[in-house]
């Protein structure tokens, strides 16, 4: 943690206003019958600020605090009567709060928000069940007298309910809130958000989100345990009566009040929560019934609570007195990054003697039934960036999950040596230690932490030169002029950019990246690669998969393919392509193309004109034309990630384009089977068919009749067992629901997404032997397929989509188009004619 001046004035202020609220108390400024409310706001501001914090920096949510709140008044009531220390009795209260509070949070970590609310309230209602029953300690019902607590240190004695009490209470808390201000800004906070914010994500910078849950809550509890001391002395008299459970559900009404996670918005909640007797008084309501209103009203109008709200004005104005600059654009890529990219060798730029730094040797991955990676041996030195190859599902980011540590619940088997050592039994969060950083498919980054601290949750302990580092860091990626702005202000490509910049710190000797040039543009891609180059010639060794091939071999010296979990191929990015069954991985092999309709209509049913769209600034989508005519089955094939869910939602209308025009030749009903097939699993084959149907509008007589006409499109095996949960089919047989749920409301276009992903051959062959037959009832079928043969096979027409755009469009039936569409396929419109020619 680095002290500057703006730190050290911030956190001077809680001991500043303690001071003048003291000075106030002395000179009679404040009337003595309203000296016990300060203190006792003082004393709730340490409570509600325990509360807020641990909320807003953690997540977690506690009603189990008025027990602890209670340990620390009964540790004052009992030492008093037996000659303890004050020192004594505050140290046996914290510790007390401090282990109860970390097994708490330890045990709750495993659970859900729900849970752990549950388990505290469980904790609350023993405690206070034991503060009864145990009179001998507790004094029961009758409660029990503080009497009074002298200081070993030489600091006097406190009667209970003395004026000296009340001082104490009001300094107390003005020096917690001093030590919550550097808190704040420490490593702590930024690592306790991290967990909270991205757990998955969390574990690969060496963050394990149970202990980090733990220590939240000790330090939360060890806070309210020290705050019932001071309670315990000012009241001079401890009953059961004010740590309720109405208590716990006061102070969650207060966090929210003042603002969860922020120091001042605690001071407004303790405020609250001392003269709200005296609000209810005023307005002739009970107590319940005051807070309920303040927390609806607070919830529905004020949803950040009232401090942010207030401040709100002035760091807008803040903003325009200092106003920070725009994001800055990826800086220009010289025309020489942007033309076809030479793929690189291992002779060019890797010498091929380096260490072996990562070794795999027959190692398998299992979930329950299913093998996604099936004895795989992979080596890596030191000096080389190898790429990863397959199609969706092949088992590529299984492999690296397995090397990070992310497996979850997966069976793992196999040797993963990584530097000389066994990686496999080292947990993830160990494995950051040893040196692999890791990046996301998706750029998981934290949303509630600043592009700088990011970085710097990476560090146990922040100092100067952490910070300089990290600063130094952020500039070698682009992201210094944003630093301190929220991941969520800035495009895809820079939260990309911050995804990596994480992995990059402490400057680990193996990165392994999770398609990093996924949605980024041609420029941001060229950036990118030119970054990897850069670390490789540092000295850091590269595992990298991805689907964009042409970027992905520009910075590979060795490429593996996988399908269907185990190795398929292996080469340089200018030769592993060209073995047969590298090729088939991808494309598919059919043996002849079905018997489809000849006779189709020319009438256009849908239409699209210049679409495009964008998800948070990723572009799944580039000015698609595509034309659907009556009766045609047309394929739209592409790679994982080349934007075909997303053409498959506009189609089906369900999703609105960001730009360009879907038109429709009429009223056309379209109906979607979704990759995934997004079944109920809970409900029977039956049930869903009704869901879907009433979904639409269908009921009475007309529903019994579609079900009927749905149920005879299904197989057999299925028709006789309607009354089955969906989840107890195989996946074929799920698949074939699926379509079958898009059939009910009798669409005109029927659109069906991967319906082949994760099913066996024999299961394919039976999906798409029934959507040719629906083919030839007349009904129009778009099929999006990851397997360009597939879609060759059983398709009138097909498109090819390329990182969001139509690279190839023709039938398959062209003797000149099945070469065009395999060159779209992996190289895109760019190279498809030089691609094609080669072929």
């Amino acid at each position: 943690m680095v002290f500057n001046r703006s730190l050290l004035a911030k956190a001077a202020l809680g001991p500043a206003a303690g001071a003048v609220l003291m000075a106030f108390m002395a000179s009679g400024a404040i009337p003595a019958y309203q000296m016990y409310s300060v203190a006792l706001a003082a004393i709730y501001t340490v409570v509600v600020l325990s509360v807020g914090l641990l909320a807003g920096w953690s997540g977690i949510w506690s009603v189990g605090h008025p027990a602890f709140f209670a340990i620390g008044a009964y540790f004052a009531a009992y030492g008093s009567g037996h000659g303890w220390s004050l020192e004594a009795v505050v140290l046996g209260a914290v510790v007390t709060g401090t282990v109860l509070g970390a097994f708490l949070g330890y045990a709750g970590a495993r659970f859900s928000m729900l849970y752990i609310a549950l388990l505290t309230l469980a904790f609350t209602m023993v405690t206070l069940e034991l503060v009864n029953r145990w009179s001998s300690v507790t004094g029961g019902d009758q409660g029990v007298a503080v009497l009074q607590l002298r200081s070993s240190l030489g600091l006097g004695t406190l009667a209970g309910g003395s004026t000296e009490s009340q001082y104490l209470a009001v300094g107390a808390a003005a020096v917690v809130l001093a030590l919550a201000v550097p808190a704040a800004a420490s490593g702590l906070r930024m690592r306790l958000v991290a967990a909270k914010s991205h757990p998955l994500a969390a574990r690969t910078i060496g963050i394990a989100p149970e202990a980090q849950s733990a220590l939240a809550f000790a330090v939360s509890a060890a806070f309210t345990s020290f705050a019932g001391v001071l309670l315990g002395l000012i009241t001079g008299f401890v009953s059961p009566d004010p740590f309720s459970l109405n208590l716990g559900i006061a102070l969650i009404a207060a966090c929210v009040l003042g603002g969860v996670g922020t120091i001042v918005g605690a001071v407004a909640g303790g405020a609250y929560l001392t003269w709200n007797p005296s609000l209810s008084s005023a307005v002739g309501l009970p107590q319940p019934v005051v807070q309920g209103l303040v927390l609806v009203g607070v919830l529905l109008f004020l949803p950040g609570g009232v401090v942010p709200f207030l401040s709100a004005p002035l760091r807008s104005v803040l903003r325009r007195v200092w106003r920070r600059p725009a994001p800055t654009p990826p800086k220009p890529t010289p025309a020489a990054d942007l033309a076809p990219r030479q793929p690189a060798t291992a002779t060019a730029t890797a010498t091929g003697e380096g260490a072996v730094v990562l070794r795999l040797e027959h190692v398998s991955v299992a979930y329950g039934g299913l093998k996604a990676l099936e004895d795989a041996s992979v080596s890596l030195r030191q000096d080389e960036v190898l790429a990863v190859i397959g199609p969706n599902g092949a088992g590529k980011t299984t492999l690296l999950n397995a090397v990070s540590g992310l497996t979850g619940n997966g069976r793992v088997s196999g040797t993963v040596d990584f530097a000389g050592g066994s990686l496999l039994k080292a947990r993830a969060t160990a494995r950051r230690r040893l040196g692999i950083g890791r990046t996301f498919q998706h750029a998981e980054v934290f949303s509630e932490l600043t592009v700088a601290e990011n970085v710097l949750c990476t560090r146990h302990w922040i100092t100067a030169r952490d910070r300089a580092d990290v600063a130094r860091l952020l500039d070698s990626v682009g992201l210094a002029d944003v630093a301190d702005r929220r991941p969520g202000e800035l495009p895809f490509g820079l939260q990309k950019r911050l995804d990596l910049a994480r992995a990059m710190a402490e400057e680990p000797k193996l990165l392994v990246l999770d398609e990093p040039f996924g949605g980024l543009d041609a420029g941001e891609r060229a950036l990118l690669a030119q970054q990897i180059r850069r670390l490789h010639a540092q000295g850091t060794a590269v595992l990298v998969i991805d689907h964009v091939l042409d970027d992905l071999f520009s910075v590979a010296h060795r490429v593996l393919a996988f399908d269907f979990g185990r190795t398929v191929g292996e080469g340089t990015p200018d030769t592993v392509l060209d073995n047969p069954e590298v090729r088939s991985s991808y494309l598919g092999t059919v043996g002849g193309r079905a018997e489809l309709p000849e006779r189709v209509g020319e009438r256009s049913v849908l239409r699209l004109s210049g679409v495009g769209h964008t998800y948070g600034g990723v572009v799944a989508l580039r000015d698609v034309d595509l034309d659907v005519r009556e009766g045609v089955v047309l394929g739209i094939a592409g790679a994982n990630g080349a934007g075909k869910s997303t053409l498959a939602g506009i189609l089906h209308g369900s999703l609105k384009p960001a730009r360009g025009n879907r038109e429709t030749g009429g009223t056309v009903r379209t109906s979607l089977a979704p990759e995934g097939r997004a079944l109920f699993k809970t409900l029977s084959l039956r049930e869903n068919l009704e869901v879907a149907a009433y979904a639409a509008g269908i009921t009475g007589a007309p529903l019994r009749e579609r079900l009927a006409e749905t149920t005879e499109w299904l197989p057999p095996r299925l028709r006789d067992r309607m009354s089955v949960p969906a989840a107890g089919l195989s996946g074929g047989e799920q698949q074939m629901l699926a379509i079958a749920r898009a059939l009910i409301v009798r669409p005109d276009v029927l659109i069906v997404d991967e319906p082949a992903l994760g099913l066996a051959p024999a299961l394919v062959d039976e999906v798409y032997d029934r959507l040719v037959r629906l083919a030839h009832d007349g009904l129009t079928v778009v099929l999006l397929e990851q397997l360009l043969s597939r879609a060759m096979s059983v398709c009138h027409e097909v498109a090819v989509l390329h990182e969001g755009s139509v690279a190839a469009q023709g039938r398959p039936g062209d003797p000149s188009f099945a070469a065009l569409a395999e060159a779209a396929y992996f190289s895109g419109a760019r190279e498809t004619a030089a691609t094609a020619a080669r072929l």
